[in-house]
């Protein structure tokens, strides 16, 4: 690996999340109802490291991507069960694709759970599909009696549960 994986510093808080929000909008998600309320949170790094652990991935002081970590009860989860922590907001730079830099940064929450949690969660949408192989290779496997829809007013748009048991 030719990159490290750490947490997100305070002087790094913007860059992450104009890399989190470009990576949703070049890849098409945020094509659902009010999408311009959650390009605000994919933005919001400040927000989320107060209530998450935030890692990036980092080639000589440049960020690559980056993900949230919602430990076991922590106050970002989404879907998490009692023992179970989350994966939130992954997402890499377009031109860091294919170096290993989502798996790496879903290996390191894998890490952070195992020994504090039961089990991790994680929602993706069914266009997300290179970041479904990553999940399968890590052992997520499909639980799709705990999709979802987060927005009632748009039940058209469903998001996929992964989970692993620790």
């Amino acid at each position: 690996m030719d990159f490290e994986i750490r947490p997100v510093g305070p002087a790094e808080h913007d860059e992450l999340g104009e890399i989190t929000a470009q990576a949703y909008l070049r890849d098409g998600l945020l094509a659902f109802g009010d999408a311009d309320w959650y390009l605000g949170e994919l933005k919001d790094v400040a927000k989320r490291t107060a209530a998450a652990d935030v890692l990036v991935a980092a080639d000589s002081g440049r960020l690559l991507g980056g993900v949230t970590y919602v430990p076991s009860g922590g106050p970002m989860a989404d879907l998490a069960r009692s023992g179970e922590a989350e994966i939130r907001m992954l997402a890499v730079a377009h031109e860091a694709r294919g170096r290993g830099v989502g798996q790496a940064l879903v290996q390191a929450c894998v890490d952070r759970a195992t020994g504090s949690a039961t089990g991790i969660v994680l929602s993706t949408q069914p266009s997300m599909r290179a970041a479904h192989r990553i999940y399968e290779r890590l052992g997520f496997t499909r639980a799709p009696e705990r999709d979802w829809h987060p927005l009632p007013e748009h039940p058209e748009f469903t998001l996929l549960t992964y989970e692993l048991t620790l």
